[in-house]
């Protein structure tokens, strides 16, 4: 998390306070999440480092840009176009470009760039959903789950199970 400079990925009004253990607005009604959460979702992740990830939940590009140091392969997904844009630009100016941005419902996930090894969620859903990546073999899948109500988020850790 050290190499990511996450000044880049918060609102310049803001930046004084990048380095907070706090969410902070990054527009659109979201927040780029607080650097212990993206710490706990990459912790649970248990990457080596030849991974193909999803994140889903793009919101200012700081969680894909640190999924980047620790895996091969980051895609990532925002349902807002425009915080997708910010995400583009925030991603190409902290030197990673080869994360691509999708546009979309990450409920779906993105099934045009699948098997996905791992899962990041940092958004949430009406609904519990579940999300289904297979390993290049198919041999093992991991299922991301999660929630939102107005009062709480819930936060399930990636797990594997046999096909």
């Amino acid at each position: 998390m050290e190499r990511v400079p996450r000044e880049l990925f918060v609102p310049e009004p803001l930046r004084d306070r990048a380095y907070d253990d706090a969410a902070l607005p990054i527009g659109g009604g979201q927040t780029i999440s607080q650097p212990y959460m993206v710490a706990k979702i990459c912790e649970a992740l248990s990457l080596r480092g030849d991974e193909h990830v999803l994140d889903v939940g793009t919101g200012s590009g700081y969680q894909a840009a640190v999924l980047a140091e620790l895996a091969a392969e980051v895609d990532t997904i925002e349902r807002i176009p425009e915080l997708a844009a910010v995400a583009r630009a925030n991603l190409a100016a902290a030197g990673y470009e080869r994360v691509r941005v999708h546009v979309g419902d990450g409920t779906r996930g993105l099934p045009e760039r699948a098997p996905f090894d791992a899962i990041a969620v940092a958004a949430a859903a009406p609904l519990a959903t579940d999300v289904r990546a297979d390993t290049e073999n198919n041999q093992e899948k991991r299922k991301a789950r999660y929630r939102e109500s107005e009062e709480v988020k819930t936060y399930y850790r990636v797990n594997r199970y046999p096909s």
